[in-house]
């Protein structure tokens, strides 16, 4: 099975800086699993956007999958509050 590249977003860096450190080391363990299947069980796609959602824990996860490229790119990392529903 061919993996997927995984990039993220400026932006992401700002918003990961937010999270606190046992929260952090999740939510990475969970974008390096998109990078072995982008579509896991539980993924939402937007309605809208050509965007999906993981969650883990109390963060979303929202990300690009451009199966073209077999690349991954993180949008925004957040609260579930403040994140896309």
């Amino acid at each position: 099975m061919v993996g997927y590249e995984i990039f993220f977003r400026e932006s992401v860096w700002k918003d990961l800086r937010k999270v606190p450190k046992t929260d952090l080391k999740k939510i990475l363990s969970r974008i390096e699993q998109l990078g072995k299947g982008p579509r896991p069980m539980g993924c939402e796609k937007l309605t809208g956007h050509e965007l999906y959602r993981v969650r883990q824990g109390n963060y979303r996860i929202v990300y690009s999958i451009r199966d073209n490229a077999l690349t991954v790119w993180v949008i925004k990392v957040g609260h579930r509050k403040d994140v896309y529903r």
